[in-house]
């Protein structure tokens, strides 16, 4: 089976794991996503993923909480490690050979972030999961992901959601929302569609790495997209 793309980013958001839960992990769906992965990891395909951490902490109003923004956010990077040991776990139950990276050094259960390494590892056909975000507070894992993605020259970013792609207003509420196959960068910011924060947005739109969104949550979508079916919404130049 001949694939579109080479080399993927999949960008995943914490809440994803939760399933129907209201915060934490939820094992069926680790179990599922892997099981995905290894399909497309089995045609050849090189993967890298980054993770969120929204079900375990979300970086809430300073004021409301006590807590500076910089200390929240560097809990939430520890919550998107924690996502990517769970995530790793599943995938080497599922036979998938996983390496994490944390842009946080914490040597007892990850790899410390080193682009080289990051690229072997793809290149030898592991997954490899970053962890801790950019290691920066202020920015948030979608900026993560597009940073990453473009340092280990992924070929696009595939951003997992609840949705099957980008449409004209928010399907959950309207009813009469059309959904985009393809739209450019200019586009999405002329019509103001949010897909991603302005500054994962604006890395890939500089270094022309397309973007597709689409649906992770169905079965087998992650292998209609690396096969180049048309799922989801494509966003390039």
């Amino acid at each position: 089976m001949a694939v579109a793309y080479k080399r993927i980013l999949l960008k995943l958001s914490g809440e994803s794991l939760m399933g129907d839960k209201n915060y934490g992990i939820d094992s069926d769906v680790i179990s599922r996503y892997a099981k995905d992965i290894k399909q497309v990891t089995a045609l050849g395909v090189q993967v890298a993923i980054v993770i969120g951490g929204g079900n375990i902490y979300r970086g809430m109003n300073e004021a409301e909480t006590g807590i500076e923004r910089a200390q929240g956010d560097y809990m939430g990077m520890l919550a998107t490690v924690i996502n990517g040991m769970a995530l790793q776990s599943g995938l080497e139950k599922a036979g998938v050979y996983t390496r994490l990276q944390s842009a946080i050094k914490m040597e007892q259960i990850a790899e410390p972030y080193i682009r080289r390494r990051a690229m072997r590892h793809v290149e030898k056909g592991r997954v490899v999961i970053f962890g801790a975000g950019t290691g920066n507070p202020y920015f948030t894992t979608d900026t993560a992901g597009s940073l990453r993605a473009i340092e280990i020259n992924a070929d696009v970013i595939l951003k997992g959601t609840r949705v099957d792609g980008i449409y004209t207003a928010d399907p959950e509420k309207d009813p009469n929302a059309k959904k985009y196959e393809t739209i450019t960068f200019n586009e999405c910011i002329s019509k103001n569609l949010k897909i991603m924060d302005m500054t994962a947005f604006t890395l890939c739109m500089e270094n022309n790495l397309p973007i597709i969104v689409f649906d992770m949550n169905t079965p087998g979508n992650l292998l209609k997209v690396v096969t180049g079916e048309k799922v989801g919404t494509l966003v390039k130049g």
